[in-house]
């Protein structure tokens, strides 16, 4: 089952609006409705407005070529309003870009054929669920005592920033064994994903974030995130044994 969406021709800049320099402070609100969301104080501070934020959405948008290999990080966002230029379902409850959806069901069905039980438990994720994640993940560390900037910190060393996640260009996939559902460092331990890092760049996969990256991709080590990049590229960054950022370089 294919979703379309029309892409907005307005902007090819980010929208972050968030502060991605220094901070003075963090607040975390709560919104009438009981919703939080993330404001930031602005003295003292390095800010990003969303007009100065560039991105790289031209190559998803006019250049067919390279939209498998847009670097999407904190300093490459995605605009707030970016959809995939169609869906596919690949279950009742996920959706990936509709190029990327064969490859992706061939692995998992590939791995299944291997007598491995592993599932998608996150796929496509819009820039309002994403702020969500994100703010849950910040009022949980609040609520252990960490300071609001300490919070955010931490928060976005294992949660993308709104913008800065690759589930919203739904080229991303979390997968994890059916044996084992936690997302920690053991999952990379499970056979589910020993074979995936064995075999997803035969599909145009890699482990986006590998163990002892977090210095070039400001996320720590997930044994469970699969970025789409294509086959030539998965194969040589594979090969190579670096990341994404340090392959477009």
């Amino acid at each position: 089952m294919i979703y379309t969406h029309r892409m907005s021709r307005a902007k090819k800049k980010g929208a972050l609006g968030l502060v991605l320099g220094l901070f003075a402070g963090v607040l975390l609100t709560l919104a009438v409705t009981g919703a939080p969301f993330v404001r930031y104080a602005k003295a003292d501070v390095q800010s990003v407005h969303s007009a100065e934020v560039k991105t790289d959405l031209t190559s998803v948008t006019e250049n067919s070529r390279n939209w498998q290999l847009l670097l999407i990080n904190e300093e490459h966002p995605l605009a707030m309003d970016y959809v995939p230029p169609s869906l596919t379902a690949i279950d009742t409850s996920h959706s990936v870009d509709s190029r990327i959806a064969a490859d992706l069901q061939e692995m998992l069905a590939d791995g299944a054929a291997q007598g491995l039980n592993m599932y998608v438990t996150s796929s496509y994720r819009s820039y309002e669920r994403q702020t969500e994640l994100f703010n849950e993940g910040m009022q949980t560390r609040m609520d252990s005592g960490l300071t609001p900037l300490e919070s955010y910190q931490a928060t976005k060393s294992s949660v993308a920033l709104p913008g800065a996640s690759e589930h919203q260009a739904g080229l991303a996939v979390d997968i994890i064994a059916a044996a084992y559902p936690e997302l920690d460092e053991r999952q990379g331990d499970t056979p589910e994903q020993q074979w995936l890092m064995a075999h997803c760049q035969e599909y145009g996969f890699i482990l986006r974030y590998p163990k002892g990256t977090q210095s070039i991709t400001g996320i720590t080590y997930e044994p469970w995130h699969y970025r789409y990049v294509g086959k030539e590229a998965a194969q040589e960054i594979t090969e190579q044994g670096i990341t994404l950022e340090e392959y477009l370089q």
